[in-house]
């Protein structure tokens, strides 16, 4: 069963997870500009600079009212949340912006340790659901993802190692990397927690700065895609360094938080 209190929010024909344009998604590693409008749930987090908004970090649209992020993300800058984008660049029909109502940081984020890196944003007017905007499901509490589950992370992150931020947003396929493996000792060892889930690792792709807190994308059983990940680190050697995959905040490990928070805000 999905998550249940995203039911509430879900309505009319937009079910969560099921774009009206679904993603052109193959086996083969690499990273590409996406078909415009297939991860409606995808959103840019972006922060004020005199009169003008900037690019940080990405989110995820979970509710018609709530993005989840990276605690990493959060600061004392002024934000907006900017949904339905696909060119950072252009004006695009259908897009918004809309300022948040509240910022909820996961009361024991540990940036030292990189510990709970995530963060719920309540937006301070519900969106209308459509085809450039819906909500992504989220996974069972609890559920781990299997060894090379084939997921994808998506953002307008760094093209390359200290390249430019995207303006088209891209999408890259990450295999899931075990816990087993992911905290061997010359992968990234006990930085890595049994909550969060690692991705990638193969020294060819990556997330990259600006793609934080972002989504890493899975497609469940029953067609829909759900946010398993919030992405969180990666290597300070570069953005595709071969056994340190793209970390991420397991969602599945903060679903008793993330539904608390919602319905007591």
């Amino acid at each position: 069963m999905k998550f249940l209190i995203l039911a509430l929010f879900v309505v009319g024909a937009y079910g969560c997870g099921l774009p009206t344009f679904p993603p052109v998604v193959t086996r083969v590693v690499g990273g590409d500009d996406v078909r415009p409008n297939s991860w409606p749930w995808q959103v840019s987090l972006q922060y004020k600079s005199g009169s003008s908004f900037y690019h940080t970090c990405g989110g995820t649209l979970i509710s018609d009212s709530w993005v989840l992020t990276a605690a990493h993300c959060i600061g004392s800058r002024t934000y907006q949340v900017y949904l339905g984008k696909h060119n950072l660049k252009n004006s695009e029909e259908g897009s918004i912006a809309i300022t948040p109502a509240k910022i909820i940081v996961h009361p024991q984020w540990d940036s030292y340790r990189i510990r709970n890196d995530i963060a719920l944003i309540k937006l301070q007017t519900p969106v209308t659901f459509s085809d450039s905007i819906m909500a992504a499901c989220l996974p069972d509490a609890g559920y781990v993802l299997p060894h090379n589950a084939p997921c994808y992370v998506t953002g307008w992150g760094r093209l390359w190692t200290g390249g430019p931020i995207a303006d088209i947003l891209q999408q890259a396929l990450l295999p899931v990397v075990d816990h087993d493996t992911c905290s061997k000792g010359d992968w990234w060892g006990s930085l890595v927690t049994s909550s969060m889930t690692c991705a990638g690792g193969d020294g060819e792709l990556a997330s990259c700065n600006g793609d934080s807190g972002g989504p890493l994308n899975c497609q469940g059983d029953d067609g829909a895609w759900e946010v398993h990940g919030v992405v969180s680190f990666g290597s300070s050697m570069g953005c595709n360094y071969y056994k340190k995959p793209s970390v991420f905040t397991r969602v599945s490990a903060y679903s008793s938080w993330i539904s608390q928070s919602m319905a007591s805000n």
